[in-house]
């Protein structure tokens, strides 16, 4: 367990810093023509170095997280991811020429002490690997968050910012689900297994939005919604089917914990912006983009 949660914080260390690389980068690339999600724009950001160097650490994170979700309750890693905006938090503020107030370092500290109450309350991770009802059910939900990207990307700007962020996080949560669902790794096991498919669609869906909401999207709305998205139901799927539990006694810390450190990042949720001299949109555009959780 404790090397789980080692790997948990440290993934959230490389999620925070390759969020505010990315960031920058995604605001200083040309934006598309159309007012939806544009598949092009990943192509146009991969030409920013700023952009690599975050995906690079998003790549080691993504193995951190797989190793802490094998040890740990998928609630506990998903308050650790959520602890990103707090590691942004602090990144942001010398790199992006932002200042903490009062308010933003003490959710910083409650982020940590939700942390530290999870570290205490979370039990092993479940057991169960789940039915082959719910890895179809998770492809299908994968599927249907890339096809809410076209719909989400049309909508008014806050609205949209908020629909991209939540569908981001959506996307994060399946990857969470997806790992659990993968109890063989043989090729011909990964083949058959749905729950395969929808870690790629869901992890490919989240990374789309996620940067379109970087580039058009309000920082506050956008990192709501992907908290919110990434966090609460994949921590509910591994309670009720997965057999995620807390040890003995002290379920009621674990919620607290849990609690703590999702409203934490919620206040915390404006730091990622681009500094203004990286941006290529007029004024009048979102002035930010939302710093990720994955």
């Amino acid at each position: 367990m404790l090397l789980g949660m080692i790997c948990a914080l440290a993934s959230a260390v490389c999620f925070g810093t390759g969020s505010v690389l990315q960031a920058v980068a995604a605001r200083g690339t040309a934006p598309g023509t159309g007012s939806g999600v544009d598949p092009r724009l990943l192509l146009r950001v991969l030409g920013q170095w700023r952009y690599l160097l975050g995906l690079a650490l998003d790549g080691l994170g993504f193995v951190l997280e797989l190793v802490a979700l094998r040890a740990l309750p998928i609630y506990t890693v998903g308050a650790a991811l959520a602890a990103t905006l707090a590691v942004t938090a602090v990144v942001a503020a010398p790199v992006l020429h932002t200042r903490l107030g009062l308010g933003e370092w003490l959710a910083v500290a409650v982020v940590c002490g939700g942390l530290a109450m999870l570290a205490l309350a979370s039990g092993e991770e479940g057991h169960l690997r789940g039915t082959p009802g719910l890895r179809i059910a998770v492809l299908v939900f994968a599927v249907a968050v890339l096809a809410s990207g076209a719909v989400a990307g049309r909508l008014p700007d806050r609205a949209r910012a908020a629909a991209l962020g939540f569908g981001a996080g959506c996307g994060f949560g399946v990857v969470e689900v997806a790992v659990r669902l993968i109890d063989d790794f043989a090729p011909s096991a990964l083949l058959t297994n749905p729950a395969c498919y929808a870690l790629l669609i869901g992890g490919g869906a989240a990374f789309l939005l996620l940067t379109t909401a970087f580039q058009r999207g309000s920082v506050t709305a956008a990192t709501a919604g992907m908290v919110i998205g990434e966090t609460i139901g994949p921590a509910l799927v591994g309670v009720a089917w997965l057999g995620d539990r807390t040890r003995p006694g002290l379920a009621p810390l674990a919620v607290l914990g849990f609690a703590c450190a999702v409203v934490g990042a919620l206040v915390l949720a404006r730091f990622g912006e681009a500094p203004a001299a990286e941006r290529t949109e007029p004024e009048s555009e979102p002035a930010a983009a939302a710093p990720k959780g994955r």
